[in-house]
């Protein structure tokens, strides 16, 4: 397969981090061939370039059609903030280009549901950011569930935590907008909803609760402008398999970090897993002898896939961008025709944005809401 040729729009972190990628993918995994580095695009023309220059991009444009229309371009990450992702997916599929879209998928639904059905309506791959399912740990997390090696799972726990808005003088930036969602349930629960869609499946209902811990920030101006978006959520969530779970997201959490903690209790065990330490996970079985049972750590090697691929030595730990890597194999994969390529695909995605939008509306209802 000729190395496809590659649009970025945006060069902030995701940017960065999906350049990261494409630089790294070709070298990480043999079967993949290199990709060409074509075109990045920002709002800024001489920002453009110079990114374009530090990320091996050939060339930078300041307008984000240039592109989408770049007739060598065959695959388009999206990276720009989250009210842009509609209009520039829907661009880059109608040009016939594959897409890339960092999470969430839209800001209202109705765009997730037309991004959807750009996609269904297309040939090309539409894939979103959710790289957190890509680890090794979690992938092996899925094949002892598979395995039924803590028996039937009964009850889910998950937590994701940050400290980037803890403090109360940090200034209102654009995730405080309405115009950015809801706030930590756009920014924050996909990332747990996406690990409950590959290892458990759908959710069916939910009843949700959302704080702002702080009502307004300081403006550019001297003044102060009020928050618009929760900085933190509750749910209580019923998957359709009958599973209880729990989700708390918190943007405003002093001393978290990347904190993803997920714990799933089972009849015959449990284990647990907290993004902070992502090199390992533990669990636990009560098939060990009672004088003998307790949890064990699991430290991440070359037996769980693919970690082998980027070093050879256990204990000696992957990071954010090495997921990053992964889901930019699996979708490259995808692109070349291997459906079982492991990705949140835009109707696995759209499932995401509709559970999050129940969400919101059982805060605002005050009740139970059904997905279906």
């Amino acid at each position: 397969m000729k190395g496809l040729g590659v649009g970025l729009i945006g060069s902030g972190f995701m940017g960065k981090c999906h350049a990261i990628a494409w630089n790294a993918v070709g070298t990480a995994f043999p079967d993949v061939e290199r990709p060409r580095l074509v075109h990045l695009g920002d709002a800024d023309a001489d920002l453009a370039a110079r990114r374009a220059r530090e990320f091996g991009f050939a060339r930078g444009s300041g307008d984000w059609h240039a592109v989408v229309e770049d007739p060598e371009v065959d695959v388009v990450s999206v990276t720009a903030p989250n009210q842009f992702h509609a209009e520039m997916t829907l661009a880059a599929l109608k040009a016939g280009k594959h897409v890339w879209c960092e999470k969430p998928m839209a800001t209202s639904l109705a765009d997730a549901e037309m991004m959807a059905k750009a996609a269904r309506e297309s040939d090309r791959i539409a894939a979103l950011g959710y790289n957190y399912i890509q680890s090794p740990a979690i992938r092996h997390i899925g094949r002892l569930l598979d395995q039924g090696a803590i028996g039937e799972p009964n009850h889910l726990r998950i937590e994701m935590d940050e400290d980037f808005m803890a403090d109360p003088e940090t200034p209102f930036g654009w995730k405080h907008a309405s115009t950015s969602g809801y706030g930590a349930l756009d920014d924050f629960a996909v990332h747990p909803l996406s690990l409950i869609s590959v290892l458990f499946g759908r959710v069916g209902r939910v009843i949700c609760d959302m704080t702002k811990p702080y009502a307004d920030r300081a403006a550019g101006d001297g003044t102060r402008r009020a928050v618009e978006t929760y900085d933190t959520a509750s749910t209580l969530l019923r998957l359709e398999n009958g599973m209880a779970a729990t989700l708390l997201v918190n943007r405003s959490a002093w001393g978290r970090k990347g904190r993803i903690a997920v714990q799933i209790f089972g009849s015959k065990g449990s284990i647990l897993f907290d993004q902070e330490r992502f090199n390992e996970f533990q669990l636990y079985t009560t098939s060990d002898s009672p004088a003998e049972q307790g949890y064990r750590t699991v430290l991440i090697g070359p037996a769980h896939e693919p970690y082998g691929t980027f070093v050879p030595a256990p204990g000696h730990g992957l990071g954010f961008n090495d997921l990053k890597t992964i889901e930019c194999r699996e979708l490259v994969a995808r692109i070349g025709g291997d459906m079982a390529a492991r990705l949140i695909g835009f109707e696995a995605g759209l499932e995401i944005e509709r559970t999050v939008h129940a969400m919101a509306r059982s805060f605002d209802e005050g009740r139970w809401i059904g997905l279906r």
